[in-house]
């Protein structure tokens, strides 16, 4: 009879000396070293592309804009232009039209955005309690700037101190380009959602469903829509799908 113990020694024993299956601490001292040098190495050119975390941001808010649209249905059977409420995320590059107005301070060419809802039915300008608050600091805006208003370090303006750089794109990442294209128009820089979470920025004259109110107004997207962010000759491109309204970096 074979000694089943006395055989599976044998198997693992070579030159009187067990094989082993499983590290020693010295070794796994070793690769943790390893590892620790490696991301010392790779980490700065994570934390240096600026362009991708500019995407990245752009994202997480595009995605924030469509959850207040969903929480906040502005519908109203007595106002003809109620769509024109809904949340948005608008794209701009005018900061500072007048420089004096900001302390000569703002490029009248930085790209930023903000997040608001146009509750008096206009296209530029929204009042401060029309844009949205930064969930994690109740006392700033989520906006990076606009047209001399809510500019950093104006003493015109007592509300300054609410915008965020993080979305003046221009200065804190250096993006130099946003443009809109695929199914979403590219001379109206904005998307907005429905209560639902549908996105909507597409051609006025085509012939995608759900335009109501003003003829000409933003419709339904039918394809998906790409907001493509540029530093230089380098890009990023966002694209937000149909329908679902659901943002993703390609």
């Amino acid at each position: 009879m074979v000694n089943t113990e006395t055989s599976f020694l044998g198997l693992v024993q070579e030159k009187g000396k067990i094989k082993r299956s499983a590290f020693t601490m010295i070794e796994l001292v070793f690769v943790i070293v390893i590892v620790g040098i490696l991301s010392i190495m790779i980490a700065p050119s994570f934390g240096g592309n600026n362009l991708r975390q500019a995407a990245d941001q752009v994202v997480s808010h595009i995605r924030y804009t469509q959850h207040l649209a969903m929480m906040d249905n502005k519908f109203d059977t007595n106002d003809a232009t109620w769509f024109a409420e809904r949340w948005q995320i608008r794209f701009i590059q005018n900061i500072t039209n007048t420089p004096a107005y900001c302390n000569d301070e703002d490029s009248p060419n930085v790209w930023a955005y903000m997040i608001y809802t146009n509750k008096l039915h206009a296209n530029t300008n929204p009042n401060n309690y029309e844009i949205a608050k930064n969930p994690l600091n109740s006392n700033e805006l989520l906006s990076g700037g606009y047209n001399d208003t809510l500019c950093q370090n104006n003493d015109y303006n007592p509300s300054n101190e609410q915008s965020m750089k993080q979305m003046r794109l221009g200065d804190e990442y250096g993006i130099d380009g946003v443009i809109f294209t695929g199914g979403c128009r590219a001379d109206t820089m904005f998307i907005h959602f429905d209560y639902v979470g549908r996105p909507f920025n597409s051609f006025p004259n085509s012939n995608s469903p759900y335009q109501v109110g003003t003829p000409g107004w933003h419709r339904l997207l039918t394809l998906p829509c790409d907001i493509i962010l540029s530093l230089g000759a380098e890009t990023e491109t966002i694209r937000i799908e149909p329908e679902t309204g659901y943002a993703h970096i390609l």
